[in-house]
């Protein structure tokens, strides 16, 4: 097996200025969110879309398909421990080579949607240095009773976007708002918006996105 992750990687012409990780949720792909790059304006960033290990989902009869982790019962809770453990090391070296590539930390946007979503926000705020920031779309926490002792002060201010749909009927939006409303606090810039969509990426939601990376990497876009 493959020392990383198999990504879909798309660079710019020269060195890369910034690096956004993006996670696919729940039986899709690295291909999923590769069609939004030119929609996004950073003409300088480096994408990395990563594909999820393949595995059997209980939630789904067991059938095997791309999973971040196994999912036994709706909700943040049912999501498997050593799965969720299994996923987050092999991001977290994901995270690493890009900075051995020469992309320091502060660079790296870590984004996710769905399940996608969750293992951003649990590598993101476990990752020992500084992120440009966590991006959390159609989402919620996993494993969270470990919040508190396992997050680390590096990651204690990087900004947030949390989005959601208001008519999700995969990932309840009260899920969304309890994620977000556990990591939103006065040192950190957390934004959360809500769309009229179900459990998807809207147009509109597009135009955020767009708006938030371009602040968090200023001039580079």
């Amino acid at each position: 097996m493959s020392e990383f992750l198999p990504c879909v990687e798309i660079d710019p012409p020269g060195k890369p200025e910034g690096v956004v990780v993006w996670l696919h949720g729940l039986g899709a792909d690295g291909h999923d969110f590769e069609p939004v790059v030119p929609i996004l304006g950073l003409p300088r960033a480096r994408f990395v879309f990563p594909h999820a290990p393949r595995g059997p989902v209980t939630i789904n009869g067991g059938m095997v398909m791309p999973a971040w982790y196994d999912i036994v019962a709706i909700g943040g809770n049912g999501a498997k421990d050593e799965d969720v453990r299994r996923s987050a090391k092999q991001l977290r070296a994901l995270l690493e080579r890009e900075e051995q590539n020469g992309v320091p930390a502060d660079r790296i946007i870590l984004a996710g949607f769905s399940q996608g979503a969750a293992m951003a926000l649990h590598v993101g705020t476990r990752y020992p240095r500084a992120l440009r920031g966590i991006m959390v779309l159609s989402g919620y926490e996993v494993l969270s009773p470990t919040r508190e002792r396992e997050e680390t002060p590096a990651n204690r201010t990087t900004p947030m976007l949390f989005c959601h749909g208001t008519a999700d009927p995969l990932v309840p939006i009260a899920a969304g708002r309890l994620a977000y409303q556990a990591h939103a606090h006065p040192e950190r810039p957390a934004e959360w918006h809500e769309f009229p969509m179900a459990h998807e990426v809207s147009p509109s939601e597009l135009t955020v996105i767009r708006q938030w990376l371009g602040a968090r990497f200023g001039r580079m876009a």
